[in-house]
């Protein structure tokens, strides 16, 4: 059976035994170039265990120091506060390094000794006991680029083509044949890839669990909310299908789905539970399981247990903003009073590969245990292997993405896949009485969260990373700046802005908020905004952008502000619950882990409403330090009681720099009712930015960004252009010779005077500092604030629960004669 999260986290040791884990001194020493890189030779076969190979080199993630950390958090929230506001916060911090501070450090690294890492269990409880429908809130979404052969873009072909090589990129894991991320030669850690596959969350009334099938062999297919699943890989983890038999098999599934009129199929659309609210879904999840054997809790079981689930959806979006839309949340449509959208084709507690009528494909995947960049690395292999193996097909010397491959099902004899079931069979799911009911209102409400927000792209074609580094930026550091001056545009003012750096060069390690709003770069909006030169504002914007490179810098060394800040918060909040107390302060303040469990009255049913903030309830600022007869953990520390903390964990610019030329876009749903949330894609010649709000003028903002992204261009271009120019040595050596004949074709990304724009000495390091970036993660979605009120302490769980591996052939088996 499969560790427990719980019993995953306690554990140093990366997912896979010892025994079968080669001993290392260094990755490159025991592994050749081309075994490192599987293009690179047709040579000998990587060494089994590669993977993991180097989880035992990783260093811990380091507890900063507690004054470098209440420094940084002063200087993050100097530019969003007044005179009077930095003085409370400075006051406020004081007073915390003078008591509370000191004490709950010391706790912190007592706690951490025996960890893989200092924030990993207060991170996961954050994620698993967040209460409120995860659609929108906490799932993001990649849509990838179209199949390069036009002829492959049509639902089944390219459904079929992507399964087969997400079972592919499945057999290296377990194999431990894929080769580890790294960063600049460094290995990074691989464990969140052991959490890909086969799992699922599982809503209970004491919070989510994650449960895991290691044995998994069978996928999930909806199509119109209808439910199939068939098996795909053997006991070996070897594929069982051809892409041939994976069409057949899914466009069998295609015409079953057909024969049940949308409307009446929408009536037994249970995915549409998955997006409730947690401890609603987690009674539900109650009702279908309440007799163990029974046919609900079989199919519920192969649901959990799968793979992963891959949706075929019946629409075809029309634009890029509707596809965003239909990867993240799925679509809205109601037809004589029933639903009848792609929303319903969903099962958002899993990894879901997402396919339109037309061929577009997307991920959307559960996030409590991988991040953005783990995920992208699977989307892009699984992209690359559906090129490769077409080109296999034309061409049998092509080179393959894998150290080895599944044998030939064609040719293998039938007996040797044991007892797998590849036909197609159709859960038929017992719809109760009070199924019926639940399901309708879960629809009602995901209808009416869906309705809540909106989706804009910018696919900015005017330059890209080429442009931008050659003029001497970083390309990450140059968009976040442009993110800033668009806001500030609209809005006048700047606000709270987050953006992850990628921790992964750390045992277990996740992700680092980047705080974008600095001192640097309110006075580059501000600067850009006025009546200056041109070289003032190219200038004030260097200044903004070499700032947040170095913060960049900092946090993916682990030493920003705001994961230390919430594990000492965590390790407070523990401690209280150990001397049980009942308050936190005798100033009226109460305990999150109290006031979690008090239900507002506007919350739904099960859902907690965000109890009363310390710092709201913080109306004079002398009372929070007064004397306190309580003893001092009894009292919340002052820092995380003053309105500063509140202002750094309510997010207005969700940001997030996550993707590679096989995605289009990249988003997720806005961090507060206020804000944004931003996934871009800088590409050599291109910006692809997707923008959520809830209805906040986003097309406005769009226009915006758009705006300063061509006037900035003109900026630098002007200022260049006084400078002088700087060419390559290649056009040095051609201006000396004799000019040729005929007129010289100027670039467009050349000066007014035709030269190429100069770049300076420092633009390869700039453009190298983008790979610390981590993409997303669920702390980029603004739901730490919440975390902090609703959490109820860090409590033991019981172990997850492992899916079983046994099971009977569930549901009505479909014909594949007549194919």
């Amino acid at each position: 059976m499969p560790k427990s999260l719980n019993e995953s986290l306690a554990s140093e040791q990366p997912p896979i035994s010892d025994a079968d884990r080669p001993s290392v001194n260094g990755l490159a020493g025991n592994y050749s170039a081309s075994e490192r890189e599987p293009l690179a030779s047709h040579g000998p076969k990587r060494k089994p265990g590669i993977t993991y190979a180097a989880q035992d080199q990783l260093p811990k993630l380091p507890i900063p120091e507690l004054e470098d950390t209440c420094r940084k958090y002063q200087a993050v929230l100097a530019p969003l506060q007044n005179r009077r506001e930095q003085e409370d916060t400075a006051a406020a911090v004081q007073d915390f390094l003078k008591n509370d501070g000191q004490e709950l450090q010391a706790r912190l690294k007592k706690y951490a000794s025996g960890k893989t890492s200092y924030i990993e269990q207060f991170w996961y409880d954050s994620y698993l006991n967040f209460d409120n429908s995860v659609v929108l809130n906490l799932n993001p979404f990649f849509l990838l680029e179209d199949d390069p052969t036009p002829a492959r873009n049509n639902q089944v072909t390219r459904a079929a083509s992507l399964v087969i090589s997400s079972l592919s990129f499945v057999r290296a894991v377990r194999k431990e044949e894929l080769p580890p991320d790294t960063l600049k030669g460094t290995p990074l850690c691989m464990y969140q890839y052991s959490r890909l596959f086969s799992t699922a969350r599982i809503p209970t009334e004491n919070g989510c669990q994650i449960a895991q099938d290691s044995g998994s062999r069978h996928i999930v297919v909806l199509c119109k909310g209808q439910f199939y699943w068939f098996d795909v890989l053997d006991d070996n983890s070897d594929i069982i299908m051809t892409e041939k038999d994976m069409a057949l098999n899914l466009q069998v599934i295609v015409d079953d789905a057909e024969q049940t009129p949308i409307q009446e199929a929408a009536k037994g659309a249970l995915g549409v539970l998955s997006t409730e609210n947690r401890k609603v879904w987690a009674g539900l999840r109650d009702v279908l399981t309440r007799e163990e054997d029974s046919n609900n809790a079989e199919c519920l079981g192969i649901v959990d247990s799968a793979l992963f689930i891959l949706c075929l959806d019946y629409t075809e979006p029309k634009n890029g903003a509707e596809l965003c839309g239909n990867m993240l949340c799925g679509t809205s449509e109601v037809v004589k009073g029933v639903q009848i959208g792609t929303c319903t084709n969903r099962w958002y507690d899993k990894m879901q590969i997402i396919v339109c009528k037309n061929g577009s494909a997307g991920i959307n995947f559960e996030h409590t245990g991988v991040d953005g960049h783990t995920v992208l690395r699977m989307a892009s292999d699984v992209y690359t292997d559906t090129i490769l193996r077409f080109a296999k097909s034309i061409n049998g010397q092509a080179p393959s993405l894998w150290a080895s491959t599944s044998p030939d099902p064609s040719r293998r004899d039938p007996a040797s896949f044991g007892d797998v079931s590849t036909t197609p069979h159709k859960l038929e799911w017992d719809m109760l009485p009070e199924l019926s009911t639940a399901l309708r209102f879960a629809e009602t409400r995901l209808a009416d969260l869906i309705q809540q927000n909106e989706f804009q792209i910018l696919e900015f074609a005017g330059y890209g990373k080429n442009f931008i580094t050659s003029m001497g930026f970083s390309p990450d550091a140059f968009v976040q700046m442009a993110f800033q001056a668009a806001y500030y545009g609209l809005y006048g003012r700047v606000e709270n802005t987050y953006e992850p750096a990628m921790t992964k060069v750390f045992l277990h390690g996740r992700t680092e908020a980047i705080r974008a709003a600095t001192h640097e770069s309110a006075e580059f909006v501000k600067t850009f905004w006025a009546d200056t030169s041109p070289q003032h504002k190219v200038d004030a914007l260097k200044k903004a952008t070499q700032k947040h490179t170095a913060l960049t810098k900092e946090c993916a060394k682990g030493l920003g502000q705001d994961r230390h800040l919430y594990a000492l918060y965590c390790v407070w909040q523990r401690a209280v619950d150990e001397e049980g107390a009942e308050a936190a302060s005798s100033n009226g303040y109460s305990s999150p882990a109290d006031a979690s469990s008090d239900r507002g009255v506007n919350s739904q049913r099960g859902s907690p409403s965000p109890p009363q903030s310390p710092a709201n309830d913080r109306h004079n600022k002398n009372t929070s330090r007064s004397p306190s007869s309580k003893p001092p953990l009894q009292r919340i520390p002052s820092l995380f009681s003053d309105p500063g903390y509140d202002r750094l964990n309510t997010t207005i610019l969700s940001t997030s720099n996550c993707g590679n030329p096989a995605l289009r876009h990249f988003g997720f749903g806005p961090s507060s009712a206020d804000g944004f949330g931003i996934g871009y894609i800088i590409k050599d010649d291109s910006i692809s930015v997707c923008i959520s709000s809830k209805h906040r003028q986003t097309k406005r903002f769009v226009d915006s960004l758009e705006a300063y992204f061509a006037e900035i261009k003109r900026l630098l271009r002007s200022v260049k252009k006084g400078e002088g120019t700087g060419r390559s040595r290649a056009r040095e050596s051609e201006g000396e010779k004799k000019a040729g004949k005929g007129r010289v074709i100027k670039a467009d990304g050349q000066g007014a005077s035709g030269d190429i724009p100069k770049g300076g000495d420092e633009a390869p390091l700039e453009e190298e500092e983008d790979e610390d970036l981590g993409g997303y993660g669920f702390f980029d979605a603004g739901m730490l604030l919440q975390a902090l009120k609703a959490s109820q302490g860090e409590k033991e769980r019981p172990s997850d629960k492992a899916v079983g591996n046994a099971r009977r052939a569930i549901g009505k088996k479909l014909r594949l004669s007549e194919y």
